[in-house]
């Protein structure tokens, strides 16, 4: 037990060694259709004003302040502006031009009179419309550049482009973005126990659920999984399939990371050059994690408890992930909520719970713990609102007290 206890390493000074282990990747050129969920390695500028030119906000007539100061009075119609065929002419004083929404402000004119406070005679004279409401200069017009001017940077590098942003940069007339390539993450399970979803499954196996789950987190980090399958309990088959990990960004191994007489990754990753940078944390769940280099690939090797997979995912592989991409470090303060039932002291390693969250009278954010929290239950897992977060030795908190959580994605 005491040299357990010397070997632990704590969950911050883990995750910090982590980060130091991953590089920021190159940069490439995607076009807009292939930009959603990308993360930007450049700074965004616009190509041009928008709108270009004063425009109208509502469908009417373009006038001079002054010709409506004085209602009502009757006025010459001299043409039309329309979004995309502007009037060429200029109204002068006395005059009108007939306008729609979008279309530019003809020159002379520097207001809008809207449809719904003008006249236009029944019979005779159609060249002719009265103003039955006043307008000061600027109302309804949207003056160019309103929205952006020409060389304003208004997309930073490191933004996660959603719909919003690329609908953004193209009415910056920009076709292209350059963003962080996806990082390559190879996944390798480990153990003769396991077969793949749809299989028989025999007495003594199980399914291959994590690699299927941590695929799907991957590409929500932002990344792009390789399946390398399952790694039997010899030596040859891990060697083999880490082998294939080699043109890959990152290599992550769930399984086979412990002190059992069948857990050989760190012992086959030895004989591959393997530099350990850390081995086993003082965190629960999660505590056999290892992560080191062979050569310049960065290997994270994950316990095989679903539980536990999806947690150190979390805590480990997310913020590796974003580092790579060029997204900063969240560094707002820790999410809380109200505790829902009685926790008793916790024990020497960072604990994190799988929970529910609700709200009780007032609004306030209370969160309970699932009874059980074995690593091996995926449902609760599934179930789960987010992660209640307790320190080493934490003393005893009794419901209603504030404590630390983490959201699941």
């Amino acid at each position: 037990m005491g040299e357990e206890k010397q070997t632990l390493m704590a969950v911050a000074d883990a995750l910090a060694r982590v980060l130091e282990g991953v590089t920021e990747l190159a940069a490439e050129r995607v076009g807009l259709n292939e930009a959603a969920g990308r993360v930007l390695a450049e700074d965004v500028v616009a190509r041009l004003d928008h709108p270009p030119a004063d425009v109208s906000s509502m469908d009417g007539y373009a006038v001079r302040s002054e010709d409506v100061a004085t209602v009502p009075v009757t006025l010459k119609l001299i043409g039309e502006s329309s979004a995309g065929s502007g009037f060429a002419g200029t109204v002068g004083p006395g005059e009108t031009a007939r306008i729609f929404t979008g279309a530019p402000l003809p020159k002379g004119a520097d207001t809008v009179v809207i449809q719904e406070d003008t006249e236009r005679p029944e019979t005779g004279n159609g060249d002719s419309v009265t103003m039955l409401e006043s307008s000061h200069a600027g109302r309804y017009v949207r003056p160019a550049g309103l929205d952006f001017k020409k060389g304003q940077v208004l997309l930073k590098a490191g933004t996660v482009l959603r719909a919003r942003h690329i609908g953004l940069a193209a009415g910056m007339n920009v076709p292209e973005l350059t963003v962080r390539r996806k990082p390559r993450v190879a996944l390798l399970s480990n153990g003769n126990e396991l077969v793949e979803p749809g299989e028989p499954v025999g007495p003594n196996q199980i399914i291959n659920s994590n690699t299927f789950a941590l695929a799907a987190f991957v590409r929500d980090c932002g990344g792009e999984p390789v399946n390398l399958g399952i790694a039997r309990d010899t030596v040859e088959s891990l060697r083999e399939k880490i082998a294939e990990a080699q043109t890959t960004d990152l290599l992550v191994t769930m399984g086979g990371a412990s002190v059992g007489d069948y857990d050989l990754v760190q012992q086959v990753l030895g004989t591959e050059g393997f530099d350990l940078g850390f081995y086993r944390i003082a965190m629960r769940p999660g505590k056999p994690l290892i992560f080191g280099h062979m050569g310049t690939l960065p290997v994270l090797g994950l316990p095989g408890n679903p539980v536990s997979v999806g947690v150190t995912a979390l805590i480990f592989l997310k913020p590796a992930i974003e580092v790579m991409l060029g997204i900063a470090r969240d560094t707002a303060p820790p999410e809380t909520a109200l505790l829902g039932c009685d926790l008793g002291e916790n024990d020497r390693r960072q604990d994190y719970l799988r929970a529910r969250l609700g709200f009780d009278e007032t609004g306030r954010r209370v969160v309970t713990p699932f009874g059980k929290q074995d690593s091996s239950m995926m449902a609760t897992l599934a179930a789960a609102d987010c992660l209640i977060v307790r320190a080493p030795h934490a003393p005893a908190t009794k419901k209603g007290e504030p404590v630390e959580i983490v959201f699941l994605p």
